[in-house]
């Protein structure tokens, strides 16, 4: 049996089937608007006929990823009910008194973009019967027509606790309908008849619970090397920093926050925080191409000891919390590839600043490293990293969020169970 995984993103959707052993047997991308549910299952449909049929009719399971806190609102037959809420619409604002009453301490609710805040800033047009379904979820719906069970990881910013695997008492008292939590990569239900039939898909082909794209994407690059003080640096438009350790790490004050990971009957928790720092620096001074050749002009081994601080605008959080920090970009040198040298060693030493906060906050030592993101190509930005960080930098095993959705079930799925019921571990 293979195993397809999806990954609908932020500007796109792609499928990756693998074999038993990991191997990539096809994959595909197409276009949707994730603002606009009514595009959602076009793509998917579109994804599944790009699979060729002998393999189709030999899938096992298929596994969804998808953005994190972008939800859609169904009546208890499955239909949309409100517009897609988006994950980096802001619109809880107005709930955040309301959750900082009830969650004081919480890093991952009190945002005005959390699934949870969000939630509660339509409680007046909230009708009964009324169900949150997270984007992965209601991908899944297309394929074996159920609703009411979510996971770990898209919990999370519902208020979901992964320590305890419960709701906490406050949020259920808001009087919204949670959906079952279970662990990502569970199977959840078999793919509906009809389905099947319509998309030459096997009848016995299994559709498991999900995870969000990030955590896709770590799984992928990761494959089965979970080991505490492994992590993962994401290179986008920000820069991202996430390590797997033994123990759980929550900090208010530095916007952490940790997602709980399976593997071979023992617990790990996924822990990182986010700069403001990152590509989008780069994007502001400099084109691609240049980027490209002013790198081939620096010496990695010749630092510009400029010591920048890399922001657009003042404010940081992670891994220094001051809402007021100045971005720090003088003095620039007359050589533009010094200024781009010093720019890559500010986002470098800031990098590695992460790795020491994640572990002055409970995490293991970093022992070796993983890249994702645009900034992984580049192999001057990578030795002077190399540099600031120490460690061996390892080749991610797959560059695509679906592969990780595709693996999910076979290496970190576990059988159903009831949301407060923690899975037997070693």
């Amino acid at each position: 049996m293979f195993l397809a995984g999806f990954d609908f993103g932020t500007s796109g959707a792609r499928v990756v089937v693998i074999d038993g052993d990991g191997t990539e047997l096809c994959t595909a991308k197409t276009s949707y608007d994730l603002a606009e549910e009514r595009t959602w299952q076009p793509a998917l449909w579109h994804l599944i006929h790009q699979i060729p049929l002998e393999i189709r009719q030999a899938l096992g399971t298929i596994t969804i990823a998808g953005t994190s806190g972008t939800f859609v609102v169904c009546d208890c037959q499955g239909n949309g009910q409100l517009p897609v809420q988006v994950y980096n619409d802001s619109s809880g604002r107005s709930a955040l008194a309301t959750l900082a009453a009830i969650c004081p301490e919480s890093p991952v609710v009190l945002s005005s973009t959390s699934t949870l805040a969000r939630l509660v800033n339509l409680r007046s047009v909230w009708q009964p019967g009324w169900q949150l379904v997270h984007h992965s979820d209601r991908v899944s719906f297309f394929l074996h027509r159920q609703q009411g069970t979510t996971d770990w990881h898209n919990a999370l910013k519902l208020g979901f606790d992964p320590v305890n695997l419960s709701y906490p008492p406050a949020i259920l008292e808001l009087g919204f309908p949670l959906p079952q939590v279970v662990a990502p990569g569970t199977i959840v239900a078999p793919i509906a008849p009809q389905v099947a039939r319509e998309l030459q898909i096997n009848p016995d082909c299994q559709i498991s619970s999900g995870t969000t794209d990030s955590n896709a994407a770590f799984l992928a690059a990761v494959g089965d090397n979970f080991r505490g003080g492994i992590g993962v640096t994401s290179l986008g438009s920000t820069l991202t920093v996430k390590i797997l350790t033994s123990q759980p790490i929550f900090s208010r004050e530095y916007g952490v926050y940790s997602h709980r990971w399976h593997y071979q009957g023992k617990t790990y928790w996924l822990a990182g925080g986010a700069s403001n720092t990152g590509g989008a620096v780069l994007a502001h001074f400099f084109t691609p191409d240049q980027i490209a050749a002013l790198s081939n002009r620096i010496d990695p081994q010749q630092p510009t000891h400029l010591h920048y601080y890399p922001l657009l605008h003042p404010g940081e959080r992670f891994p220094i919390s001051d809402p007021d920090l100045a971005p720090r970009l003088t003095p620039r040198p007359d050589r533009e590839e010094l200024f781009l040298q010093g720019l890559l060693e500010g986002i470098a030493e800031i990098e590695s600043l992460g790795y020491t906060r994640l572990r002055e906050l409970g995490a293991e030592r970093l022992i070796a490293l993983y890249t994702v993101g645009g900034g992984a190509k580049n192999t001057t930005w990578t030795a002077i990293r190399q540099n600031y960080l120490g460690v061996p930098f390892l080749p991610p095993r797959h560059a695509e969020a679906a592969y990780g959705a595709a693996l999910l079930p076979r290496i970190h799925g576990c059988p159903l169970s009831p949301v407060g019921t923690a899975p037997t571990e070693s």
